[in-house]
């Protein structure tokens, strides 16, 4: 689907992890990324969505779930409910009729047509695109909020999932043992021009190459800076 057209990024809302680097370090670093670049300028989600509304809705959906699920389940509810006041006409019970393939879908029913209800009443029917009003929204988290505002280039974000923990830490990007110390470790460390798409280049990264048990080092762009290749070769 289309990709709405966004505003100019903004500054991170998160505060990044200061840490000092070497020069060899910040030039390895820079290198990664422009690799990826290279291999993929404007990565994007592999959820479809048309509109902020969409989008929204389709990253709340994929919580513990993969991105093919949520777009067979999104192709049909999205061809009837694409905006709020449709989404709640829908209901919750009309709305499970479409999601119940996804995991945890009478949860995510509740909080889409309570979302909904929220922006009808609260937002005159639009997605807000400020990470305070949008943490708000039912089934809306810091982590669905950062893809959003992302995605549709709004604010620099990195919402950590298992594929950026695994591939920072193989990387050598972060250290944290936490979702939250990984992501401010790599606000602090990512050169500024990539990382309103770092998000997208580590994750794709870590579904399609830098897997979890066989991680593809001979087809890696990057694996001659990867200071964990001798683990897996």
């Amino acid at each position: 689907m289309a990709k709405p057209a966004a505003s100019p990024p903004k500054k991170a809302a998160r505060k990044a992890a200061t840490r000092r680097l070497s020069p060899a370090e910040r030039a390895r670093i820079a290198t990664l990324f422009e690799r990826f670049e290279a291999a993929e300028s404007d990565p994007r989600t592999e959820l479809n969505y048309d509109s902020p509304y969409t989008l929204v809705t389709a990253v709340a959906l994929s919580a513990q779930a993969t991105d093919v699920s949520v777009n067979k389940a999104t192709a049909r509810l999205f061809a009837v409910a694409d905006t709020p006041e449709k989404m709640l006409a829908l209901g919750e019970e009309g709305l499970i009729g479409f999601i119940a393939s996804i995991g945890l879908f009478r949860t995510k029913a509740k909080n889409v047509i309570a979302a909904a209800r929220i922006l009808i009443d609260q937002h005159g029917g639009e997605v807000p695109l400020e990470r305070e009003a949008l943490q708000a929204l039912p089934g809306v988290g810091r982590k669905t909020a950062s893809v959003v505002l992302n995605e549709l280039r709004v604010e620099p974000a990195i919402a950590v999932d298992t594929h950026v923990f695994r591939v920072a830490h193989r990387l050598k990007l972060a250290f944290g043992k936490t979702p939250d110390q990984v992501e401010a470790e790599l606000m602090g460390v990512i050169p500024e021009p990539y990382l309103v798409r770092a998000h997208h280049w580590l994750i794709l990264h870590g579904r399609y190459v830098c897997t979890a048990r066989k991680p593809k080092c001979d087809e890696c762009p990057v694996a001659d800076l990867c200071p964990s290749r001798a683990l897996f070769t």
